[in-house]
């Protein structure tokens, strides 16, 4: 066999293989920000539930109002935090004042009996499950993107093309108590 056949065909393997490795970050780039995306339009859907959720219990518990400010800024702030470290900051705030929004509505039982309020906390509790199976898919994108960047010989591709690793989205270890889904249901 002559050389330069071997050359040839060692050479082709080559660029092959920065091919696939190529091909497969892109694959893994892509399905994280898709995968971002769908958290991204449940907690959209959290931040337009909450209004109309605060708006019933205020007809209730007029003199409630810290818990209601409490809520409002917590969701602007949700909704303009900027990166993703901000953002579940941010969110971490948002369910806590929203578990002492359902904590005042919890005292006034007539509101507990009310058919918009049952909806929007059916809804609420729907999206807060919607969120939390996004935030493990987003997560599980990130750690297969990130195992792919630091294993050898994908690092050198990774390092060429400036592949980047992502962050996970997750709430703060300290915050046990945070941890735990918005409670809904009385």
């Amino acid at each position: 066999m002559n050389p330069i056949y071997i050359l040839i065909v060692i050479v082709a393997l080559l660029v092959l293989w920065v091919i696939f490795a190529y091909n497969r970050f892109v694959t893994l780039v892509n399905r994280g920000k898709e995968s971002w995306s769908d958290i991204d339009v449940q907690l959209k859907r959290r931040y337009d539930l909450i209004p109309n959720l605060v708006s019933i219990v205020k007809g209730y518990a007029k003199h409630e109002s810290t818990a209601f400010e409490k809520v409002t800024q917590a969701r602007a702030a949700a909704m303009g935090a900027g990166n993703l470290a901000e953002k579940s900051q941010a969110e971490l705030g948002l369910t806590g004042a929203l578990k002492s929004l359902f904590a005042v509505a919890e005292a006034y039982p007539d509101l507990k009996a009310n058919a918009n309020f049952l909806e929007l906390q059916r809804e609420l509790s729907d999206t807060e499950n919607k969120i939390q199976s996004a935030r493990r898919f987003y997560n599980s994108t990130v750690m297969d993107l990130n195992t792919a960047v630091d294993q050898f010989p994908n690092h050198l591709i990774a390092s060429f093309f400036k592949f980047a690793k992502l962050e996970f989205f997750e709430l703060e270890a300290s915050e046990e108590a945070a941890k735990e889904p918005v409670k809904v249901s009385f």
